[in-house]
């Protein structure tokens, strides 16, 4: 619901059309629910029954608490796998953005997000905006896109960057992150590729060794008051490590502002 009401602040004053779409399996289906089935109600149908009506009331409450914008808003349930099911809806109503929330890392677990946060950022093929527990909606003028460099970068590929910082005039920082697998070359290639297309931003370099990068990034978000942060998914990326590696350090690395994560259009 957090990550809900960030979306119709983050749209406010726009058109936008959101779909609401809750997958369902059959293993949610737990015993006490299968007790009320009636002899002529299948399991499915009474699974997507319930999920749809939940939806619908959250809809209604946004269309109450948001009377005055210009949003669409449709409720889709599925019963499927859950990649595909996003994916799908990806395709057939030509989504721009996910949105997401997540509970990020707790008591002993070595990943930044949930599982389904992890997978949606991997295979999902629209870009992921994730909004962590407790984030609420502000200004987004101060975004930081952080790279290591090792990947090039491309125009296309980075467009949602460009459609945030235009929608609400931001300032864009550059972070390179420079350990013992960077490549001098392609900072300089990008460096200039940033020059070319992002002509106004600023860049910053944080050269550190591999079991403190990711408190050097965290640390540079809080000094620089970021309010959002936007990584590339592709072969080789930061993002790539981060949730490939499961280094004990990445437990550390806590972000509590919307996290833009966009994917590559090549292998």
């Amino acid at each position: 619901m957090n990550a809900i009401r960030f979306s119709m602040d983050l749209m406010r004053g726009e058109a936008c059309r959101f779909y609401f779409l809750n997958v369902q399996k059959a293993s949610s289906f737990i015993s006490d629910d299968m007790m009320v089935v009636s002899s002529s109600a299948t399991i499915y149908k009474t699974i997507i029954n319930a999920a749809k009506k939940s939806i619908d009331n959250i809809i209604s409450a946004i269309n109450t608490d948001y009377p005055c914008e210009n949003f669409e808003c449709y409720s889709i349930v599925d019963y499927d796998n859950f990649i595909d099911a996003i994916n799908q809806i990806i395709i057939r109503e030509h989504i721009d953005l996910i949105i997401m929330g997540t509970k990020g890392a707790t008591g002993l677990t070595k990943t930044l997000f949930g599982s389904n946060t992890v997978r949606v950022i991997q295979r999902c093929t629209a870009p992921v905006l994730v909004i962590p527990d407790n984030c609420k909606y502000t200004n987004l003028n101060k975004i930081v896109f952080t790279t290591n460099n090792l990947p090039l970068l491309s125009h296309n590929e980075l467009e949602p960057l460009k459609e945030f910082i235009d929608n609400y005039n931001a300032k864009l920082k550059i972070l390179h992150v420079a350990d013992e697998h960077h490549l001098a070359q392609n900072q300089t290639t990008n460096k200039v590729f940033f020059e070319t297309h992002f002509v106004n931003a600023m860049h910053d370099f944080v050269d550190s060794n591999s079991q403190d990068i990711f408190h050097a990034i965290q640390d540079y978000l809080k000094n620089n008051d970021i309010k959002l942060l936007a990584m590339m998914s592709k072969k080789h990326s930061f993002i790539e490590r981060l949730f490939t590696e499961h280094l004990v350090e990445t437990l550390a690395f806590q972000i509590d502002i919307p996290f833009l994560v966009m994917h590559s259009h090549s292998l």
